[in-house]
């Protein structure tokens, strides 16, 4: 059972002794140097997670629990090279009655019911009929709804939890909001869309009943070649249920925004922005992200007596976090 004394993830200080519930991810059983095992694997809760190691790990303490399982966990924390790690002595399968579901949960069911409601209500001022069509044909569909609504925006650079892929949509809908009267050359009905449609796919490359992890289509395809099917079906089962074409250049600009919305070919994009609601989408989709992620990385920060989080080898940089003003 949750107390108030729990130490989330994210508030970890060094040398700090741990006994307590945090949901198990990516396990592996290594070995060291010397050829002994050790168990490595993430332990996180609502705040974030920590990298977790048990040395002298056995075969038994490996299969002692699943990925997506709650685990008790032993064990005392250190700073290693700018990081926070925990050093397990005990990790074993966690108790129902030790388990408070709203340890580990990011967003409550009124805050998805109130984004829900408002993502409904901006792709209902889209005036394009096509695309009106096309966002009733989405918010009409309830499995896939459902999952838009659960499912994460990543695996952990950004809104890394269930209810992540709409909150993130939402912020950039928003943006869309912002933005788009300022430029008239745009049309702000397919940015609006393109920002609803970007990530769709991630409801089915992802798993996320527990633990977030890659289904396979996930690994072996990527959520932009999904996002392009999944956009593929739905004009299709619209067009079968009401009889009227989708345009096809629409639809082509449509898959132009989800396989170009990385903005580089490093970074996954298999064509680079070439219209200017791709370019808007690619800039204002790296601007939430980024936003979002850079708040975790300070979060995280074990650095709590400084105004400089430690050197991130991932972005290339310390970040500062003054004060609050009062």
């Amino acid at each position: 059972m949750s107390s108030d004394s729990r130490r989330f993830a994210s508030q970890l200080s060094h040398n700090e002794a741990v006994a307590q519930v945090f949901m198990a991810s990516e396990k592996q059983l290594r070995p060291n140097r010397n050829g002994n095992l050790y168990l490595q694997v993430d332990l996180s809760d609502r705040s974030g997670s920590v990298s977790t190691r048990m040395w002298n790990a056995t075969e038994n303490d490996y299969k002692g629990f699943e990925n997506g399982d709650y685990v008790h966990v032993e064990g005392t924390t250190q700073l290693f090279q700018g990081n926070m790690q925990l050093i397990a002595t005990r990790i074993r399968q966690a108790r129902p009655d030790e388990v408070d579901e709203s340890d580990f949960i990011a967003l409550q069911s009124a805050d998805i019911e109130r984004m829900q409601k408002r993502l409904i209500e901006i792709l209902g001022t889209i005036q394009s009929i096509p695309l009106a069509r096309l966002a009733k044909g989405f918010l009409k569909d309830e499995p896939f709804m459902a999952n838009f609504c659960r499912a994460p925006a990543g695996m952990k650079n950004h809104h890394a939890y269930r209810g992540g892929l709409l909150e993130h949509v939402l912020s950039l809908m928003e943006l869309v909001q912002v933005v788009a009267p300022r430029y008239p050359q745009l049309s702000r009905d397919k940015l609006l869309m393109g920002a609803f449609l970007h990530d769709a796919a991630k409801t089915s490359e992802l798993s996320y009943e527990r633990d977030i992890a890659y289904t396979d289509s996930g690994q072996l395809l990527g959520h932009m070649v999904l996002g392009v099917t999944l956009l593929d079906e739905k004009v299709r089962q619209i067009v079968q249920q009401e009889g009227q074409p989708f345009p096809e250049r629409l639809l082509i600009e449509l898959k132009h925004m989800i396989i170009s919305h990385h903005g580089e070919y490093e970074y996954g994009s298999t064509k680079l922005p070439m219209t200017l609601e791709a370019i808007a989408l690619h800039l204002l989709d790296n601007l939430d992200a980024k936003v979002a992620s850079f708040t975790q990385l300070m979060s995280d920060c074990p650095n709590t007596d400084s105004n400089w989080t430690q050197y991130f080898s991932q972005i290339g940089r310390k970040l500062f976090k003054p004060e609050s003003e009062g």
